[in-house]
Formats: C-alpha cells, structure tokens, sequence
C-alpha cells in the first residue's frame, strides 16, 4: 500500500491534467506485464506495439522507462500543464537541468551500485536525455499516434466529468470515487498497490492523471518539491479496440436510417460523438478534412442536437439528448422490409 496523508492545503489544491507521457510510460508497463497477450481492450493495440518496439530500432530507447522500478521522476516528468503535447513533454526531458538529475539518483539507487543504464544520464547528460527523447517520440509516432484522436476524445471526457464533480462537490467527493484501487479515509489517500511507502504532502499540490493504459495500476510520483502526482485508469479505454492501424471498417446496415434523415456525413459525425471530441480529432478518427467536420458540426449545433464546450484550449463536441436520442433509436438499426 502506499498511504498518502493530505494536508488540507494540499487537499484544497487538488488538481486534473492529462499526460501524454504518462501515456507512453504506462504502455510500456502493459507489455512488460504482458510479454505474450495483453487482456481486452489492449490486445490489438499490444500486439502492434511489440511489433514496433521489435522491429522499429529508434524506438528502442523508449524502454529505458520501464528499464528498472521504481525510477526517477525526471525520466517521465509530470505535465506541467493541464494538456500539455507529447512535443511540449520531451522538451522538457531534454532540458532537464544536471542537478535535478543529481538529486533525484540517490533516492532510488546506492551511489556504489548505480545501474549502468542510467549512469549515461550523468557521464553523458544531453546526449543520454535526447536518445531517450527520440525514442520515445519515435516509439509514439508508430505505437500510438494512431489512436490518440480517439484517446484524446476520451480523456478529454473524464477531464470534463471529473472536473465538474470537482467544481460541485470538493475533492473528497472526487477522491471518494476515483478508481476501486484507491481509497480515501480522510486525510490519507491509499493506493493499493504491493509497494509500501508511507507519504506525507505538507502544503503542495495533488495533481490526478487519468491514463487510458493505466489498466489499473497507479502511478505516484513524488520528486517534485511541490506537486504530489497519482495516476488512475480513466474510463474509455475501449477506444484502444477501435481504430489504430489494424481495424477494419465498421459494416454499415444495408440502409442507414440516420443517414437518410440527416445525411451520411451528419450521421458520422453524430455517431462518432457518443464520445466528445475536439474538430481535428473527429477529422481523423472519421478521415475527414477538418473544414467539412467543421461544416457538419455547424448544421448539427443549429439543429441543436450537439453542444460545444470549451475545456482548457480544446473545444469539445458532444451529443445533446435530442442527438443521442437519434443515434440511439434511429442510428443503430437498419430498416427492416415491410411484412
């Protein structure tokens, strides 16, 4: 178990981001823990993965994440920001000052027995910093890329929902139903995990991250002077069985009822928003130019069947009743001949 005691501070500044490093990090856990068959919804996209992380030598570097456990914090930084980019995570990897490196080391590792995979991140700083970045961006470009529209879709989504029960009812009621593998008995937050390690935050931050493959484990990482940052699988991982490279194209019914009320473009768009997304993240989950999504949204907002909301610097698109009233009861069935 790892029991985390809150001050009320702390508490108090209780916060969400998404970590698209996190995201890579994490993956890598699913296949180390799974070297030959990662469980649903991961399989697909597990099997893709080894593949690359096999066959692609400039993603190699990546593993260095999962080289050894547990490891430092400035190997996977926590985001900095509410939604920060996989361009804006790496940099900050690569500009990670010597002497944070220095002051992390020896809390996870006898200064006479430093594994020889990290040693380069002291003999070598920069040079060790961007081969690890590289990896990981090339090892992200191939094993991931392919379904982060979708990914993104659906963190954006706990983002909002999680956000809102924030806003509403204080952290303890977030905290009460995080994840069924963290506990919270005020003012210690248990993850259940088999490490032990008892932790005190004294006037810092929480920051929660919800991961797609977190596949239940949580992550904590405490390295940082002011932040306290607890990972948690966030819902939505199914998206991880749909789309990527390997998925075949869905089977439309012989006639689509949907798209004769409101046209096959609307009724894509429509039914891709069962989960919120951002314009470009519809554009490539439906391999549309954003500028006809962006057409098709317009018409669907006027008819008030799909709400916009802002959440952070993204816009996201979703269903209002009326829209999910169509997908569900004209949408998902095919017109059936007249007896």
């Amino acid at each position: 178990m790892i029991r985390i005691e809150l001050d009320e501070p702390t508490l108090a500044r209780t916060r969400i981001a998404t970590s698209p490093l996190w995201e890579v990090l994490t993956s890598l856990f699913v296949l180390k823990r799974h070297p030959k068959e990662a469980p649903w919804p991961y399989t697909a996209w597990a099997r893709h993965a080894q593949r690359v992380l096999d066959e692609v030598p400039a993603a190699a570097p990546a593993r260095l994440l999962v080289a050894g456990l547990p490891a430092p914090d400035f190997l996977s930084p926590i985001p900095t920001s509410a939604a920060p980019t996989l361009a804006e995570q790496l940099a900050e990897i690569r500009a990670t000052p010597a002497e944070v490196i220095a002051e992390q080391i020896p809390h996870y590792y006898d200064p006479d027995d430093v594994p020889a995979w990290i040693v380069p991140f002291v003999t070598d700083r920069q040079a060790a910093l961007d081969r690890l970045a590289d990896g990981i961006e090339a090892y992200w470009d191939a094993a991931i890329a392919p379904w982060w529209p979708a990914m993104r879709a659906a963190l954006d989504e706990e983002v909002l929902h999680r956000a809102r029960a924030l806003a509403a009812y204080g952290p303890d009621a977030l905290l009460d139903d995080l994840h069924e593998r963290v506990r919270w008995e005020k003012p210690v937050l248990t993850l259940v995990k088999p490490t032990e390690q008892q932790i005190t935050a004294v006037d810092q931050r929480l920051l929660l991250i919800p991961l797609i493959f977190s596949e239940g484990s949580l992550v904590c990482a405490t390295d940082h002077p002011e932040i306290i940052a607890v990972s948690y699988q966030a819902r939505g991982a199914v998206v991880l069985a749909e789309g990527g490279p390997d998925s075949a194209p869905r089977t439309a019914p012989a006639t689509d009822r949907l798209a004769v009320l409101v046209g096959r473009g609307r009724a894509q768009v429509l039914r891709a928003l069962t989960r919120p997304a951002t314009t470009a993240g519809l554009a490539a989950t439906l391999g549309l130019a954003p500028s006809t999504v962006s057409e098709q949204l317009s018409a669907l907002l006027a008819a008030g069947v799909v709400h916009r909301r802002r959440v952070g610097r993204r816009v996201l698109y979703g269903l209002e009743p009326a829209g999910l009233a169509l997908v569900q009861l004209i949408g998902d069935e095919p017109a059936s001949a007249s007896a």
